[in-house]
């Protein structure tokens, strides 16, 4: 594709979005953060924490139209606008357009403004349009929707499918021709969804960056199968009560050399996570978390699983990225197993795997560890430049490798292999 042109004021009709219950469109001067934030078109809480403070602004305003909307919705989980309405999205459409447009979900149980500072900012000084979803449940209590185990996570692949479909749409409506190119990518929930899509509706793409996504499958691992362990021998490892459950510790998949961030994560992540999603997938279970026996719960829970379970058969070129020191979803089950599956499936020649030595799950932890870990955003923006060099002129990306962390590395050119 060709590069964005010079900016310009944003002119003609208000674009509209194929299908939404609810929309607003307005003309905005600058559709990164840097505008959004003071003129109320983003929503801090739904991106903070999630990027490094040196992470920086695009050079110069993108002006453009941004469309905010809800799709057709039962739930009230999303407050955002004071709407309380689920399947709530954000397009945004710049005025110098470059062909292309990137869609996504949002990470963990945040919602359609958590890529902003991450994702959006960059594509949109790209030229790129782009689209996000708030996966159609979001929140603690995301495990309330549906009637049924598993329906709150299977909905994030419907609403994600329902997106990508209305933003080709209204990307063709607005600027009188069809995207060039669409790519679907994902932080976290985000990048298990980017596999999901790639695998399940490949026409709709032409290729993706999974950042860091969970791996579920009905016979482990998944979020069920390793969480359990953590959070029954981490109390012992911290109080020093068992010898052993160091060992036990890094037998459940935690990285060595991730134990500094051990007791962060006990305090925000493990129990939460745990609680979470075992209430999409058992709500019945009677039990402590910290006991929870996936292998020898009833066969429903792994049926519950298996429908929103990933095959590796991806049909369109894929990067992943994972932060070696990942101490919520360990590299090693959920991107390592991936790579595994996707050569099982015979589709290895789609993928590339890039382990980065010393990231972890959350860039904003590296202002806390600044020596300890380092930020996955560039080589986040390093592995989109290559999907595009592989999509557009078939260059070859590098081949799986880690990336290691040297005292010899440019800052300024940290995001190259």
């Amino acid at each position: 594709m060709t590069g964005a042109p010079a900016p310009t004021a944003p002119t003609g009709w208000a674009p509209r979005v194929p299908g939404a219950e609810r929309q607003h469109a307005v003309a905005l001067d600058d559709l990164t953060t840097a505008g959004t934030l003071s003129r109320g078109h983003t929503v801090l809480a739904d991106w903070d924490g999630l990027h490094s403070a040196d992470t920086p602004q695009p050079a110069r305003p993108v002006p453009g139209w941004q469309v905010d909307g809800c799709f057709p919705s039962a739930t009230r989980l999303n407050p955002n606008h004071g709407w309380d309405h689920d399947a709530q999205f954000v397009l945004r459409l710049p005025a110098a357009w470059n062909g292309g447009l990137v869609v996504t979900a949002a990470p963990g149980i945040r919602r359609q403004y958590a890529a902003d500072r991450l994702i959006a900012d960059h594509a949109l000084a790209e030229g790129y349009a782009y689209a996000a979803t708030d996966k159609g449940n979001s929140g603690p209590d995301f495990s309330l929707v549906g009637s049924e185990p598993g329906d709150a996570l299977a909905e994030w692949t419907d609403r994600l499918h329902e997106l990508a479909l209305a933003a080709r749409a209204a990307v063709r409506h607005h600027y009188g021709t069809e995207p060039e190119r669409t790519y679907v990518t994902g932080i976290s929930n985000g990048g298990y969804l980017t596999r999901v899509q790639l695998e399940r509706f490949p026409d709709l793409y032409d290729g993706g960056v999974d950042w860091e996504g969970p791996l579920w499958l009905p016979e482990g691992p998944n979020l069920l199968t390793h969480l359990p362990a953590v959070l029954a021998h981490y109390p012992a490892y911290r109080d020093g009560a068992d010898p052993d459950a160091h060992v036990r510790l890094i037998e459940a998949g935690l990285p060595p050399g991730s134990e500094f961030l051990w007791d962060l994560h006990h305090q925000l992540y493990w129990d939460f996570t745990q609680r979470t999603y075992r209430a999409v997938f058992d709500p019945h279970y009677p039990g402590p978390d910290a006991d929870y026996p996936y292998p020898t719960r009833p066969p429903a829970v792994r049926e519950a699983v298996a429908r929103v379970s990933l095959t590796g058969a991806i049909g369109k070129p894929l990067l992943s990225l994972h932060g070696t020191l990942d101490a919520l979803l360990p590299i090693t089950l959920h991107s390592d197993r991936y790579t595994h599956l996707v050569a099982t499936a015979g589709r290895a020649h789609l993928h590339r795997q890039y382990r980065i030595e010393a990231g972890n799950h959350v860039d904003g932890f590296c202002d806390t560890y600044p020596d300890r870990l380092r930020p996955l955003l560039p080589f986040y923006r390093t592995a989109f430049k290559a999907l595009e060099a592989w999509v557009d002129h078939a260059t070859q990306p590098p081949t799986n490798r880690t990336v290691p962390w040297t005292t010899d590395v440019d800052p300024a050119d940290i995001g190259t292999w």
